[in-house]
């Protein structure tokens, strides 16, 4: 917007209004570039401020005193700024003749300067709670702008006059997020200074913290410091006395915030608290974010399989093609129990269940599919024949020579009866089976009712004779 008669007004409808998304916009970069240099060449640097002073205590309806005036001015000032060198930025990512060094660095800078000067307006200025979405706004595209800094520098950084090498102490893995690390410290101010504030909760910027809490705590994960997170979640249980409750704040942000705090208990393996935290994020989420649902699902789809043994249905996957690449060929084989296709399936998909951190916990999935495993050699033994008038009684005594048989299914290495034995201990002592081990007979006694705790009635449907003739043919 053009520094002139559409923005002054816009500020007093906004400020009488009390009006803060509206007044926010008045500082949004995400505009064309032709209205970008509108902005920048309708003044220029000696006399920015002054125009400023003149144009906002111009309007008769908006009476604002010294004090809040010279706030306002100098962050439209630095807003005048910030847009000339993202101008550049952006005439130079679109015209290779034009490109400058680091430009995007100096659009982070510049932005950073307009934040610290916002800032001042709330400590200095008595800028009102209503104009903390202008906060909400500088905050995230310094975050956008502390990222693309980063991927110019790291770009550049080869020839950048022979930095990397000369310099003994350069570490380019320490180095790469240079800009977002202190754009997380630049947010940690911003959060403290929100959760400081003493005003009555009406006129707190209280209301601002959980906006930027999620905004750090996006950051945090972006720099693999998810540890880091803690303590913001510490500040605000802290504080929780004197915050708004949380459920009057918006529910975009209550969203985010349960999934942070629910990923957060997942990697902790806390999967009770991680499970509850992910189930509100997912019935808060509004129905065609279909994205946030994705991340959700992510780390709920896990949760359920380590906690209730219950898998994802192909109904509730059908939206997401990503995760029924993911999950489907898992969950085809933890309800079958083929172990070998389970491990080739875990395998495939290790480079993103690495990076989603979810990895080490689906493959304790591997114990559910053994289970399922095990239960049908189990259920395949039949019952033993009974008399006349009495009812058959299912055969507790299993050869381990059988389980043997079956783990090796689909493998080309033969298993032995002393690892075996050593599977089936742990799965007892999981509570994934009920019995004991013969060592001396060589056989795995199992309790007559309810031997393999859990079990769905899904898991329930063998092909007996089929897995029979397969187990014997070992």
């Amino acid at each position: 917007m053009e520094i002139g008669p559409a923005l002054y007004n816009r500020f007093a409808e906004a400020l009488s209004n009390e009006n803060g998304y509206r007044l926010a916009e008045t500082l949004s970069p995400d505009i064309p570039n032709e209205q970008l240099r509108k902005v920048f060449k309708s003044q220029n640097a000696q006399n920015i401020k002054n125009v400023l002073r003149r144009g906002l205590q111009g309007n008769a309806a908006l009476a604002l005193d010294h004090q809040t005036l010279q706030g306002w001015v100098d962050v439209y000032a630095a807003y005048w700024n910030a847009t000339g060198v993202l101008l550049t930025a952006r005439e130079s990512e679109s015209d290779s003749s034009k490109s400058s060094h680091l430009v995007w660095t100096k659009v982070y800078e510049a932005w950073t300067e307009l934040l610290n000067t916002l800032l001042r307006g709330y400590q200095n200025f008595g800028f009102e709670a209503f104009t903390i979405p202008c906060l909400y706004v500088v905050c995230k595209y310094l975050r956008v702008f502390a990222i693309q800094a980063d991927e110019e520098r790291n770009r550049n950084a080869p020839f950048d006059n022979g930095a990397t090498t000369l310099q003994d102490d350069f570490d380019p893995e320490t180095n790469k997020n240079q800009k977002l690390e202190d754009c997380a410290r630049v947010l940690s101010r911003v959060f403290m200074i929100c959760q400081t504030d003493r005003a009555p909760l009406e006129e707190s910027r209280k209301w601002g913290s959980y906006y930027i809490a999620n905004l750090l705590l996006k950051t945090y994960f972006r720099l693999n410091s998810a540890s880091l997170s803690k303590n913001i979640l510490n500040s605000l249980r802290a504080g929780g006395r004197d915050m708004p409750d949380f459920s009057l704040f918006p529910k975009s942000q209550q969203v985010t915030f349960k999934y942070y705090e629910g990923v957060l208990a997942f990697l902790e393996e806390n999967y009770i608290q991680a499970e509850e935290c992910l189930t509100e994020a997912w019935n808060l989420c509004h129905k065609n974010a279909m994205r946030n649902k994705e991340l959700i699902l992510t780390y709920l789809i896990p949760c359920h399989l380590i906690k209730s043994h219950t898998l994802p249905t192909k109904k509730l996957l059908e939206p997401f093609p990503r995760l029924q690449k993911l999950f489907l060929p898992l969950c085809r084989c933890i309800k079958r129990g083929e172990l070998h296709k389970f491990d080739l399936a875990l395998q495939e998909g290790e480079d993103e269940f690495v990076k989603r951190r979810i990895y080490l916990t689906l493959e304790r999935g591997r114990d559910i599919a053994l289970r399922n495993l095990l239960r049908k050699v189990f259920i395949a033994r039949g019952f033993e024949e009974a008399k006349e008038g009495e009812k058959p009684v299912r055969r507790t005594r299993v050869p381990v020579a059988e389980f043997a048989a079956a783990i090796s299914l689909g493998s080309q290495e033969k298993i032995d009866n002393d690892e075996v034995e050593c599977l089936l201990a742990n799965m007892i002592y999981k509570g994934h089976m009920k019995g004991y081990i013969s060592r001396q007979h060589g056989i795995v006694v199992l309790s007559k009712s309810g031997a393999f705790p859990g079990t769905g009635k899904a898991l329930r449907k063998v092909h007996k004779g089929q897995f029979r003739a397969r187990v014997r043919q070992m």
